[in-house]
């Protein structure tokens, strides 16, 4: 089984919001396969769905974002998931709009739900996508720029 975990923060003041496209991406992968039933467990909404043939679980960790490691571990733990079976899809201000970056390990590099997940797990070999939403403009400050929307442009308005 794998583990796909998308990073955000609940509730609809986040909806939208740059530090929400972890779980932007989960919906997609969500509906592609067919929106599944979801279930209230660990801290979070999890579905099981088919990605490409395979079967994974979906996580949206319901705590806050730098809080979302003892979600992914209490899955981790009840479906005995090896940690190269997970993959954590956050947001990354340092790369530029839409541009990914996958990696099968390292450090948070300062995305501190990130972070919280590699210290709950004990682990930095854990897979992650980074998906770009920056870069944050000149003398804006970057805890209110990925609290943010999207402006029109950016999402093709």
């Amino acid at each position: 089984m794998k583990l796909v975990v998308g990073l955000g923060n609940p509730g609809k003041k986040y909806d939208g919001t740059r530090h929400n496209v972890g779980f932007d991406v989960l919906e997609l992968l969500a509906a592609r396969a067919g929106s599944p039933a979801r279930r209230q467990r660990f801290q979070g909404e999890i579905c099981q769905a088919s990605v490409r043939g395979s079967a994974v679980l979906l996580l949206w960790p319901l705590t806050w974002m730098n809080l979302s490691g003892g979600s992914v571990r209490a899955a981790c733990d009840f479906y005995k998931i090896e940690h190269n079976d997970i993959l954590v899809i956050c947001d990354d201000f340092q790369l530029p709009l839409s541009t990914t970056r996958m990696r099968p390990q390292g450090s948070a590099g300062g995305q501190k739900g990130l972070a919280d997940i590699l210290r709950q797990l004990g682990d930095q070999a854990i897979p992650r996508l980074r998906v770009g939403i920056g870069p944050v403009p000149t003398g804006r400050d970057p805890a209110n720029f990925v609290l943010g929307r999207f402006t029109a442009t950016e999402v093709g308005g």
